[in-house]
């Protein structure tokens, strides 16, 4: 047993060494072998340097080749544009010596001609003080023979001067202005004459009584009541005045206010058909009457907002206009007066191509203060403006509204349309009615203004006041002088008359030659 194992351990120590040796000699072939082929790769990776580096020589030698060209032909190309630059620079020089040459010549001329001038300018101030010497002497002469100063010559020509342009200007200002107003006029008549024609509104007339028809004279004493109360109780709550005569199954109502009447009118009415007479019954029915009048009032106003198209007004507004129903001026109920205006504006309005809308609705505002007038200080005018831009009017109606009397001074096409507007209504016949008194006092008044002034022999207030005639003296005043009278009789009544519409003055000046033959 021992002996197979001692036999196995040599087997294995020789094999063991066998297999070193093998081993060895395979490392040593492999060693031999890498080196063969690191010195193959050696030889090949020299044989490439070298033909690369052969290529790169040949290379650079053909780039150096290609550059030297190229800086050859740069050189070739800067000799050409030196060689060009020198040229120009040769004939500016040249240029520039003929031009020195010319200047020099130039200058020598010039000293000569400044020599000349230098002489020609001491002859002139010789000459001037010879001028200056003869003229003293020749004014000193006139101022001899014309017994006057140089000064007061000059003072007399200059008022001359003055007195004659003034007549010429005066002649060419009369001339200008009549043939701008013979067109403006005749222009203003034909939109007047088209805006009548168009519009033939009816006008309500109105007085400040009212009658009340009574079923029967026993309705007198119940009206009047025991010892007058049923009456002064009617009084006290309506605020007019009734008036029981002798007329028959009548009474009459008697107050300023319309609205007030209508409203005692209505309440007494209804007192009558119930039967019921006696002062809190009153008082009831004219506080029911007043509420029913408050909604009627709202209702005619929408009713003439819609009659003349105009629309988005405040409601507020449209109450005070249904307030104008009631309401008179000269007699001429303030409502219908106003929608006469509101349609005249929108016609004259379209025919000169302006908004009819806004027209209108200034027209139909254009009286609005005199719904509360009677309870705001101030001309209607100014108050109707404050309500309408309280309300959120446009501008532009607010200055018409408050422009329509001149209030204050009109300053758009606008504001002249509802004037002119304003007045047609106003002036039509029979329209308004004016006391005697005032019509007589207001006449006068225009005929003595004209009356004052120097040169005027006559004033005639004709056309119901619309038109002033007067006849100047033919001997004191010329044409142009009576041009300029009449303009300033024309401020005049502007400054010290208050008028509706408008006032014509005419300045008449004729000279009449008699003679008798015998």
């Amino acid at each position: 047993m021992i002996q197979y194992i001692a036999v196995a351990l040599i087997g294995a120590l020789v094999g063991t060494a066998a297999g070193v040796v093998l081993n060895k000699k395979i490392a040593a072939k492999k060693l031999q072998d890498a080196n063969v082929l690191a010195e193959r790769i050696l030889d090949e990776s020299r044989k490439e340097a070298q033909a690369e580096k052969k290529e790169y020589l040949l290379q650079a030698q053909d780039d150096i080749y290609r550059q030297k060209k190229e800086m050859e032909q740069e050189l070739k190309e800067r000799e050409s544009t030196l060689k060009k630059q020198e040229l120009r620079l040769q004939e500016k020089e040249e240029r520039l010596q003929s031009k020195q040459e010319s200047n020099n010549q130039k200058e020598s001329e010039i000293v000569v001609w400044e020599k000349r001038l230098t002489k020609q300018e001491r002859d002139l101030e010789e000459r001037q003080q010879q001028l200056d010497e003869i003229i003293q002497q020749q004014e000193k002469k006139l101022e001899q023979i014309a017994g006057l100063t140089a000064e007061e010559a000059k003072k007399r020509l200059l008022a001359d001067i003055e007195s004659k342009t003034r007549h010429e200007a005066a002649a060419t200002i009369r001339q200008i202005e009549m043939e701008a107003k013979e067109n403006a006029d005749r222009k203003a008549r034909e939109i007047l004459a088209t805006a009548i024609q168009r519009y033939a509104g009816d006008y309500v007339s109105e007085h400040t009584v009212t009658a009340v028809e009574l079923p029967s004279e026993d309705m007198k004493g119940r009206i009047i009541g025991r010892e007058g109360r049923n009456i002064r109780a009617i009084e006290a709550a309506t605020g007019v005045d009734l008036i029981i005569d002798d007329t028959p199954e009548t009474v009459v109502l008697s107050a300023f206010s319309p609205l007030r009447r209508e409203i005692a009118k209505r309440a007494l009415e209804r007192l009558i058909s119930d039967g019921r007479i006696h002062p809190a019954r009153i008082e009831d029915m004219v506080k029911k009457v007043e509420q029913e009048m408050e909604v009627k009032l709202r209702e005619i106003g929408e009713q003439a907002t819609f009659d003349v198209g105009v629309h988005g007004i405040h409601p507020e507004l449209v109450r005070l206009l249904g307030h104008l129903h009631y309401r008179t001026s000269f007699s001429q109920n303030v409502l219908h007066h106003s929608l006469d205006v509101a349609f005249l504006c929108g016609i004259m309005a379209a025919e000169l191509g302006l908004d009819v809308k806004k027209a209108k609705r200034a027209g139909l505002l254009h009286d609005l203060g005199k719904a509360v007038d009677h309870e705001v200080e101030g001309p209607h005018a100014v108050i109707g403006a404050d309500l309408a831009k309280k309300y959120n009017e446009s501008e532009e109606i607010v200055h018409a509204i408050s422009a329509h009397h001149e209030d204050v001074p009109p300053k758009s096409v606008l504001d002249v349309l509802v004037q002119a507007a304003d007045s047609l209504s106003g002036a039509r016949p029979g329209a308004r009615k004016e006391l005697l008194q005032n019509y007589v006092k207001r006449l006068e008044e225009l005929e003595g203004v004209a009356s004052g002034f120097d040169g005027v022999s006559k004033a005639y207030a004709i056309q119901a006041g619309r038109e002033l005639r007067v006849v100047v003296d033919c001997e004191r005043l010329g044409d142009d002088s009576t041009y300029l009278l009449c303009k300033d009789i024309a401020k005049q009544v502007e400054e010290k008359l208050t008028y509706p519409g408008q006032i014509k003055v005419t300045c008449i000046r004729e000279r009449r030659a008699v003679e008798i033959a015998k």
